[in-house]
């Protein structure tokens, strides 16, 4: 049966998303997802975003919403993604993964995977690895084996996470970074595009370079 979507976040991310939806309908064997439109509290409702529909309205439209409703939260900072989330009080709603299918899952039976997850492809997981709720894995992010990735973190495109790597919640890791084996990895840490994480991180911290240094603004 077809479920009504809606992408809260009316930005690029957003866009990317729909494509994503797009995606899935076309490989699957019958369509999955009618996406209805966006949600946004920047946007003004009855905004066209690109060809993919309409602002639909804020959290406050979201909240009043009167049948059931897939929602997937397109937001690229992990710490607005997280409470965007915890603003979300319909309980109507749910929150799907959502993973394209050239992403590639080497042992299927060993991955453990929650919910509201945003996976493009292409990319990889390797086995035992457990996936929290809410991140959002950009294309060509692999990650390896006995890895596990909280909730909120945001990886982005060409990212790596080394085997045995545990992180935590509303992380954020740029462009190309990597994070090499073994690395216990807390909460709120930022690592900048390009960049080799090889101690642990302090949490509340970013990082640049190679290796990693902490980087205060």
């Amino acid at each position: 049966m077809v479920k009504d979507i809606a992408i809260y976040g009316a930005g690029g991310l957003g866009k990317e998303v729909a494509c994503l939806i797009d995606r899935i309908n076309q490989y699957a064997p019958e369509p999955q997802w009618n996406l209805i439109g966006f949600f946004d509290d920047d946007k003004t409702k009855g905004t066209a975003i690109s060809h993919f529909g309409y602002v639909l309205g804020d959290i406050t439209e979201l909240n009043a919403w009167s049948t059931p409703l897939a929602i997937t939260i397109a937001i690229a900072n992990p710490r607005i993604l997280h409470i965007v989330h915890g603003r979300i009080q319909n309980a109507l709603v749910e929150y799907p993964n959502l993973i394209d299918r050239s992403f590639y899952v080497v042992d299927p039976k060993t991955l453990q995977i929650g919910q509201g997850n945003i996976i493009q492809g292409p990319g990889s997981v390797s086995c035992d690895v457990i996936l929290g709720n809410f991140n959002i894995l950009n294309g060509n992010v692999v990650v390896g084996h006995d890895a596990i990735i909280g909730n909120y973190n945001v990886i982005m495109p060409g990212a790596r996470v080394s085997g045995e790597v545990n992180m935590g919640d509303n992380n954020l890791l740029g462009i190309q970074s990597v994070v090499l084996q073994q690395i216990q990895l807390g909460d709120n840490v930022t690592l900048g595009a390009g960049s080799v994480l090889m101690t642990p991180p302090k949490n509340n911290s970013s990082y640049i370079g190679i290796p990693a240094k902490i980087f205060k603004y």
